[in-house]
């Protein structure tokens, strides 16, 4: 199905006291972790759209990062959506197959590198560079994801409540908060599952773009000879 999106103003002043509206038209504050969560996502995309500038990018490479840009807006629409037990109309969710793709991605690009036998420092060539900040975005958009499942949990409102903010501030790991009643909706965990599967194959980008050539291998302190930085 095709979705049109129509964006007839971008200023609202609706989030002028620190508040916004979720997928679901929910409000909640600005450092909900959902929101911090599909921030680092934006923050992602907008660092893949730099690489994507940088000469010397391989076609199939280019093709696989513009089509993880647009994932990771399906991404952003999903952790913003908290889970309900059921919908109006059908919302747009990180499936297993988004996953799937991801792990094949990973077998593909990686099976032909040479095996590792020391850490990488992030750095090489430009596109490598690129990569690794990416990365690094990824793994913050992760971390800041299973913050938001510490407060709203992986599963769907309860007591038809979908709406988020201070009234789940006590809700543990599965969702449940004291009461056990008015819970909102949690998060999607193939959401977080995708984000962990990207941060690997962008690290293994890394090594494609890079090569044997320009990879930057970590050497230990111990190992480190005076004249060398």
């Amino acid at each position: 199905m095709t979705r049109v999106v129509h964006l007839t103003r971008i200023y609202t002043r609706t989030g002028d006291q620190g508040r916004t509206r979720l997928v679901d038209m929910s409000v909640t504050a600005k450092t909900d972790p959902r929101v911090a969560a599909y921030g680092d996502v934006d923050e992602a995309n907008a660092a893949i759209g730099v690489l994507l500038t940088l000469p010397g990018i391989d076609d199939h490479l280019r093709r696989v990062l513009a089509r993880v840009q647009n994932e990771l807006f399906d991404l952003g629409a999903d952790l913003g959506n908290p889970l309900a037990a059921s919908y109006e109309f059908e919302p747009l969710r990180i499936t297993a197959d988004y996953v799937q793709q991801l792990e094949q991605w990973c077998d593909s690009f990686g099976d032909p590198l040479p095996a590792l036998h020391s850490f990488i420092l992030p750095g090489g060539n430009p596109v490598g560079a690129q990569l690794h900040v990416v990365r690094t975005i990824v793994r913050r958009a992760e971390r800041t994801a299973w913050q938001a499942v510490e407060v709203y949990g992986t599963e769907p409102a309860q007591s038809g409540s979908n709406a988020s903010g201070s009234d789940a501030s006590g809700s543990d790991a599965s969702g449940s908060d004291a009461s056990g009643t008015d819970r909102p909706g949690g998060v999607n965990p193939l959401a977080i599952q995708y984000l962990n599967r990207l941060s690997d194959l962008l690290f293994i980008l890394s090594r494609v773009a890079n090569g044997t050539e320009s990879e930057v291998l970590w050497v230990p302190g111990g190992d480190r000879s005076p004249d060398r930085s």
